[in-house]
């Protein structure tokens, strides 16, 4: 199977070709945040050093979220196109599950972490079981202080990925010599992760398909504000 990977979920835009689990090739751009001018000539550059051609592919995989609001409806609305276009599967796969895979340890907790603004996080736990990435906690939007509070319970040694400077502060000054962090390449989002998570899940419906945003649009903000009383409901189209 030739598997089509992206995620621009984030400030990094990662693209990979997979067959049968062979990287063909693969590029992560870390500079600027252009993925709606990069994306497309960036596939059709990997599938052409790929050897192959468009129709060759037979499944698109793309991180589903969480991360920022931009960077996600441009990499799940490529995908779909894609997919609906060219007639194959879609599958959508977490973006710190993502994170989470640069990680290889069956000891350790992984903490993917993503920064949300307002000393809040994207972020998630998982652990290697069996050679599988599993879910410890779903991923959620999160106060860091909380979150650190429910790493700390489970009382295991911590690996996060994706930590900033200023979060490596106030998660060592918690866990001290518990936790550990990735270096800066390995805090990258890498888009052959999701083409390996995604070979062991089902494609979905590509017309339902949204991004998992784990928090209100900016939209749906305002809108609450201005109909207090009003119960949330999914008014606003995410794609």
């Amino acid at each position: 199977m030739i598997t089509l990977a992206l995620d621009t979920s984030n400030k990094a835009m990662s693209v990979a070709v997979v067959q049968d689990g062979e990287l063909l090739a693969d590029t992560t751009l870390n500079k600027m945040r252009t993925h709606s001018e990069q994306l497309l000539p960036t596939i059709d550059r990997l599938v052409a050093l790929s050897g192959l051609q468009p129709s060759d592919i037979d499944r698109v995989a793309v991180a589903q979220g969480p991360g920022s609001y931009t960077g996600l409806r441009i990499g799940v609305t490529t995908a779909k196109t894609l997919a609906y276009t060219l007639n194959i599967e879609l599958v959508g796969v977490s973006s710190l599950a993502t994170l989470a895979a640069n990680v290889r340890s069956d000891a350790a907790i992984i903490v993917p972490l993503m920064d949300a603004r307002r000393g809040n996080v994207f972020a998630g736990m998982y652990q290697w079981v069996d050679g599988a990435l599993r879910n410890v906690a779903l991923d959620k939007h999160v106060a860091l202080d909380q979150l650190l509070e429910e790493v700390q319970a489970l009382g295991q040694p911590a690996i996060f990925v994706g930590a900033t400077e200023k979060m490596r502060l106030a998660i060592s000054a918690t866990l001290g010599g518990s936790a550990r962090f990735t270096d800066a390449l390995n805090s990258l989002p890498r888009a052959a992760r999701i083409a390996e998570l995604a070979s062991g899940m089902q494609p979905v419906d590509i017309d339902s398909f949204v991004p998992n945003y784990l928090r209100l649009t900016e939209a749906e903000v305002n809108w609450l504000h201005a109909h207090p009383g009003v119960k949330q409901t999914n008014y606003v189209e995410k794609v």
